[in-house]
């Protein structure tokens, strides 16, 4: 629409689609040329999801054993379902990892997991190790930093 003065009155009336498109290509050549994005932005920069992209898919890939429960790639939210190894049948691990930034940094990354025992036919929850959340962590963090190196040669 486009605002006239008429006798202390403002009237509009209806630009046409040609006008529109017209209005918009000025608008957009007058925005100015941008420099391209530099190879080293920030992964968060460069892609549409909400957390750092390398993190993410460090986390996917480490966790790719696992059943997914839920992913949000805006929140940063990876949670997946019980997991027993083949060869342990009678404990089962169940992991929750959380992307708290934009940036590629270790304090960035939050992982927790659970774990149970079989008892009787019925399942105990039993504590985790500190080392094993820990590794979990190093093990996506090395993934990350591989993901980024490999994108910026």
């Amino acid at each position: 629409m486009i605002a006239t003065t008429t006798t202390g009155r403002t009237s509009f009336r209806l630009i046409g689609r040609t006008g529109l498109v017209a209005v918009a290509a000025l608008a957009l050549v007058s925005c100015g040329k941008k420099d391209r994005p530099k190879a080293d932005l920030a992964a968060s920069q460069v892609t549409t999801i909400g957390v750092n992209s390398y993190l993410w898919r460090a986390s996917l890939e480490a966790l790719s054993f696992m059943p997914l429960l839920q992913t949000d790639s805006n929140g940063g939210v990876i949670v997946t379902d019980w997991y027993a190894n083949p060869n342990n049948p009678g404990e089962r691990m169940k992991v929750t990892v959380t992307i708290l930034d934009q940036d590629l940094r270790a304090d960035a990354l939050r992982v927790a997991a659970s774990r149970q025992t079989s008892q009787n036919g019925v399942w105990v929850d039993a504590p985790v190790q500190a080392a094993t959340v820990q590794k979990l962590e190093d093990v996506i963090l090395t993934k990350a930093r591989d993901l980024r190196r490999n994108a910026v040669k």
